[in-house]
């Protein structure tokens, strides 16, 4: 899902202290820098939007600071933006004349989880047997429209099938909250509102142009709607008539919804016969600090260093830049990733997503499960995660301020303490980092 809504997601974020990642399109239920926060009980909606920063600080009561007065007088001066924008008065009082305040969407906006998801759970929830069948299926069910859609915009139809997989599991759930009344809640809200604002007078614009009714307008608590989970904002901007009947209906129409998501990858620079990435195997005494989606290299370089494709075949001698990712730690698989990982990550800021997405897509081609399984590791508590960060801060290695995400920079902070007592310094919170900072790790 381009353009997804706000949620904080550790996986994507980078911390406090370190620049922030600059989204375009992201995927706001969860977000990503090397682990994903678990976000319990609500299937996960995601869409392409620049994502507001996550909340750190103790959420105060749900609807304590818009929920009566507040909330009525922001409605006024969303209808006057809406006015000064040109939207027609008919469609102003047709999406807010009786628009509700709804509670649930800011408890879910806020909710704090408990737990950072483990990469081999995230994987083995979301590329199942199950779901790499039924995209098989699909895939030949279309194959038509797929082929179509390669020549024209280059992009596979695996890899249409997979983020598809991985938004609405096919389609089976795409959210049923009214899309105009939950925007306009976050928009009231204070901590995100210009963000959800813009997407509000978005899908007010889509109404008053007759693209959308507001009854069609459901999906996401935040907004995230139809097959592909698009934020109205990448809507407008990259939506397409892929049945050309005349209108575009990213719920029900398959050809519209995967036109729109081809368009909108050709558009953030998806490299046309080119792959995600690869498994592969690392040498004995290899330097793990190297591993880091900030770090690129030549093929040639880690040709040389002897990195090996998972089946044993050797790297080509090409400059192609690639980054090695260990989402597990050392203990885990490795992967090499190219150009458009880096796509993939524009869609949804999660690595786990990323590698996700390409592996479901080797899968529904008929490749290979992995050859190196990921370890069954412990979720770790964010309070545990505060507590080394906390703990590195104070042995001079910058985590940034302790908020239980373990992001870019909590890594680079981990890899540098692992580094400078001759540990494997691949930046994973193992029990090992733990116990070396004299934090105590939720699994002892």
């Amino acid at each position: 899902m381009p353009h997804r809504a706000p949620y904080g997601n550790p996986n994507t974020r980078k911390d406090r202290g370190t620049n922030k990642a600059s989204l375009f399109h992201t995927t706001m239920l969860l977000a990503s820098t090397g682990w994903l926060t678990a976000c319990a009980s609500e299937p996960p909606q995601t869409a392409p939007t620049p994502p507001p920063q996550a909340n750190t600080t103790p959420a105060p009561p749900p609807s304590a600071e818009i929920h009566h007065d507040g909330f009525d007088v922001c409605v006024e001066k969303l209808q006057q933006r809406a006015r000064n924008e040109g939207i027609r008065d008919s469609t102003i009082l047709n999406a807010l004349g009786e628009v509700q305040f709804i509670e649930r969407v800011i408890e879910l906006d806020r909710r704090q989880p408990e737990y950072t998801e483990t990469f081999g759970n995230y994987l083995n929830s979301h590329v199942t047997k199950s779901r790499v069948q039924q995209g098989q299926k699909l895939l030949d069910q279309h194959q038509k429209l797929f082929q179509s859609l390669e020549s024209q915009y280059g992009i596979p139809g695996s890899i249409l099938v997979a983020f598809w997989g991985l938004e609405t599991n096919f389609g089976s759930y795409m959210g049923s909250m009214p899309i105009i009344d939950s925007l306009t809640t976050l928009a009231c809200d204070g901590r995100r509102s210009s963000f959800f604002a813009a997407e509000l007078l978005n899908a007010m614009q889509m109404m008053d142009q007759g693209a959308v009714t507001k009854d069609q307008l459901k999906g996401s608590w935040a907004g995230a709607m139809g097959n592909m989970q698009f934020m109205p904002s990448t809507f407008r901007s990259f939506a397409m008539d892929g049945d050309q009947d005349g209108r575009i209906d990213l719920w029900k129409s398959v050809p519209d919804a995967m036109t729109s998501a081809a368009n909108y990858l050709r558009k953030i620079n998806w490299q046309r016969d080119a792959r995600w990435g690869d498994e592969v195997t690392l040498p004995s005494g290899f330097d793990y600090s190297q591993t880091s989606a900030m770090q690129k290299k030549s093929l040639a370089t880690w040709r040389s260093q002897q990195v090996h494709f998972a089946d044993g075949r050797s790297l080509p001698d090409s400059d192609r830049q690639s980054s090695i990712l260990l989402p597990s730690g050392h203990t885990g698989p490795a992967f090499l990733v190219y150009s458009n990982f880096d796509v993939i990550m524009k869609w949804n800021r999660s690595e786990y997503y990323a590698i996700s997405v390409g592996h479901l897509s080797d899968r529904i081609q008929g490749k290979p499960a992995l050859t190196q399984t990921p370890p069954a590791l412990p979720r770790l508590e964010n309070a545990k995660v505060k507590a080394l960060q906390a703990a590195l801060n104070a042995k001079g290695f910058d985590a940034g301020v302790p908020d239980g995400i373990a992001g870019s920079g909590t890594r680079a902070a981990i890899r540098a303490f692992q580094k400078s007592l001759g540990m494997i310094a691949d930046g994973y919170p193992s029990p090992d980092v733990f116990r070396a900072l004299g934090v105590r790790h939720n699994s002892e």
